[in-house]
């Protein structure tokens, strides 16, 4: 008997699962039933019994794949939320193309490993999601020339796959937060400071985000229910990506 989307196994991989957004994510899809498996530099430190964490550098290619070969050895994966990012802030003189080299291969390369290795599984039980998590820098940010790339590159990735595999049940999203209250944004942006309230004043909502306002976005995306939405990029960013934004 096929299985039916609702019946499918509640089992998301989050990247980027330790810290910030990822780990909000990480929260708000245990609060909804699914089996987590976090992957990233860190443990997760959620304490829960349906939390697992793999650490892994997914800048590094080999570790990537090894990675995800012990999490579909592990785990039925049927929804992937590639989160994990930083960064590398250049103006464009001072761009390195390493670290360009590095931001490929944590948001484009990582996704396409971890996709491939859920693809079976997902296409066994004709569902599956997967969410990207871009940037509002996708559609321009001054000092982002390599991280605006990357994350501008998910979403031509994310329209291919949905019409790949849109007819084997899985629908592929991108969510696009910004400017968003995490450790990371605040390595760039002093918590507190001057230039933080005014960051928040030029918000068309007249403030910044949260890590819960972007988990809310991927769990529409990954629920079962939402089958007719595909290749599709929401922006979390307080209306941001309709006008001008300086950090």
């Amino acid at each position: 008997m096929t299985t039916t989307p609702r019946e499918a196994p509640k089992v998301a991989a989050v990247t980027g699962g330790s810290a910030g957004i990822g780990r909000a994510i990480c929260e708000d899809l245990l609060a909804r039933g699914y089996e987590v498996v976090s992957l990233a530099r860190r443990r997760c430190d959620i304490d829960h019994v349906r939390l697992h964490s793999l650490e892994v550098d997914l800048t590094d290619r080999t570790a990537t794949a090894q990675a995800a070969t012990e999490l579909v050895r592990r785990f039925e994966v049927t929804t992937v939320v590639h989160n994990a990012g930083v960064i590398r802030a250049a103006l464009l003189p001072e761009v390195k193309l390493d670290d360009l080299d590095a931001l490929v291969e944590l948001h484009l390369a990582c996704a396409i490993r971890l996709v491939q290795a859920a693809l079976p599984a997902m296409r066994a039980r004709r569902f599956g999601r997967v969410i990207l998590l871009s940037s509002r820098a996708a559609v321009g940010l001054a000092t982002r020339t390599g991280y605006s790339a990357t994350k501008a590159g998910m979403l031509g990735m994310a329209r291919t796959w949905a019409l790949e595999l849109g007819g084997d049940g899985i629908t592929v999203n991108v969510v696009a937060p910004g400017p968003i209250r995490t450790d990371m944004f605040h390595d760039v942006i002093e918590a507190g400071s001057d230039q933080e309230r005014q960051l928040a004043a030029a918000v068309p909502v007249r403030r910044l985000g949260e890590a819960a306002d972007v988990a809310r976005a991927v769990a529409f995306f990954a629920d079962p229910a939402n089958g007719f939405i595909t290749g599709q990029v929401l922006y979390v960013c307080g209306g941001t990506s309709v006008g001008s934004l300086t950090l």
